[in-house]
């Protein structure tokens, strides 16, 4: 009994590997195509080849006939989901099938009879314990099919080997029936888990997109500021921040290592530490708070390491920023040029000192920052900078200059997030803006 349940287990595993390749409507076509199948085979086999008997060959194309009808049945079941409550019956018109070709083909001596063990896994894989006694009926009406032709020669050996196969194919039906039932089961539970995942996901998205700068009404009208940025998954890694200092505005672009929740926790934690350093004017001094918070809390800064450039721009266009292993700086300059801003100095998390550097932005010039992702925009990885520079130095707006990237990073297959920033100075003789 053991082996039966093993070799049970096998031939559903291998159904369902097959299965799961094929919509869910076409599912009874599929598996009763392989079941006529081989009625048909063994149907003409019999009537071919010399060493097979045929007993009776009506009831035996009469057997294939219930087959094809089944079949037939099967396909108007995936064309119209309305027959689908009526299942039950293909399988069922299968044991009345091989009955009639087992009788045809020999009766005992039918080398047939084994093809019933599909119709036995096909009801017994639906969940529920009815589903195991269903298999067993049908099975007593393939074995005793014969009888309604002809009682003559049949002994209690006969019965005795009836009463054995009933037993075997009520075994398998039993092992198919437990599989299905805790292959539900373990379905459910991933749904489950499924959902649990996705409403913490969103949970933290909704956290991080609050963490984001709203809108620009809280800086200094000498100043126009724009920004986007557009996650792989439902929380990324990347982050932007724009906020009003004493002179002027502090501007920050950052890119954690990875996605998803731990990313985004990161991120945020990067992000508040270099806001807190609202009032030191030394935009390396808030790298450093940052390092220092990573490296005393709980995350682990060998593997998790951040990316990030921290500007801070005067009314005057005095530019003194600090690059944390960024590079994705550049001042696009109002005469069509692009100066990049990078320095040597490493990420959060692997640095130990930052450096400050002064840029000027004079009127017309915009200052614009990007993550990395930006980059994966561009079809050739090689000449990716230099098509970004291209793109600026063609977009002179940085409302433009947003909106393009923003774009493409929604209208293109990505596996990193994309992040933008840019800024210009606003001259006196245009009206504050909203």
């Amino acid at each position: 009994m053991g082996r039966v349940t093993e070799g049970a287990d096998a031939v559903g595993r291998a159904l369902n590997t097959a299965l799961r390749r094929v919509p869910l409507e076409k599912v009874p076509l599929f598996r009763q195509s392989f079941i006529t199948l081989l009625v048909v085979l063994a149907a003409v086999l019999s009537a071919t080849l010399p060493w097979l008997i045929v007993t009776d060959a009506v009831t035996m194309w009469l057997g294939v006939g219930v087959a094809v009808a089944a079949l037939a049945f099967a396909a108007l079941m995936a064309r119209h989901a309305e027959l689908r409550r009526w299942e039950m019956l293909v399988p069922a018109a299968d044991f009345v099938a091989v009955g009639l070709l087992r009788y045809g083909t020999g009766d005992q001596r039918s080398v047939f009879l084994p093809i019933v063990l599909l119709a036995v896994i096909w009801v017994a894989s639906w969940p529920g314990r009815r589903n195991v006694v269903l298999p067993l009926v049908g099975t007593c009406v393939t074995l005793l099919l014969p009888y309604l032709f002809s009682s003559e020669g049949r002994g209690p050996s006969e019965l005795i080997r009836l009463a054995f196969a009933l037993i075997v194919y009520a075994t398998v039906a039993a092992a198919v029936n437990e599989l299905a039932r805790q292959a539900k089961a373990r379905l459910e539970r991933a749904r489950a888990q499924q959902h649990a995942v996705e409403r913490e996901l969103n949970r933290a998205a909704v956290v991080q997109q609050s963490l984001l700068p709203p809108d620009a009404s809280t800086l200094p009208d000498s100043f126009a500021v724009f920004g986007a940025c557009v996650p792989a998954r439902e929380v990324g890694g990347d982050f932007f921040d724009w906020y009003p200092t004493s002179s002027g505005i502090a501007v920050t672009v950052g890119d954690v290592m990875g996605k998803g929740v731990g990313a985004g926790m990161i991120a945020a934690a990067v992000r508040s530490v270099i806001r807190s350093s609202v009032d030191d004017g030394d935009p390396a001094e808030a790298f450093h708070r940052a390092s220092v918070g990573l490296t005393t809390s709980a995350y682990d800064t060998e593997t998790q390491f951040t990316t990030s450039f921290h500007a801070r721009i005067d009314a005057d266009g005095g530019v003194l920023w600090a690059d944390a292993g960024h590079g994705l700086a550049f001042i696009r300059r109002a005469a069509g040029g692009v100066d990049r801003l990078n320095s040597a100095d490493l990420p959060i998390g692997v640095g130990t000192g930052w450096q400050r550097h002064r840029s000027q932005l004079d009127e017309g010039d915009v200052f614009v920052c990007v993550s990395d992702g930006v980059l994966d925009l561009f079809p050739i990885e090689l000449e990716a900078l230099h098509d970004l520079e291209q793109l600026l130095a063609a977009t002179p707006e940085p409302a433009r200059i947003v909106e393009v990237v923003e774009g493409l990073a929604r209208e293109r297959e990505r596996s990193d997030d994309v992040t933008v920033v840019a800024t210009t100075l606003v001259p006196t003789s245009v009206p504050a803006r909203t």
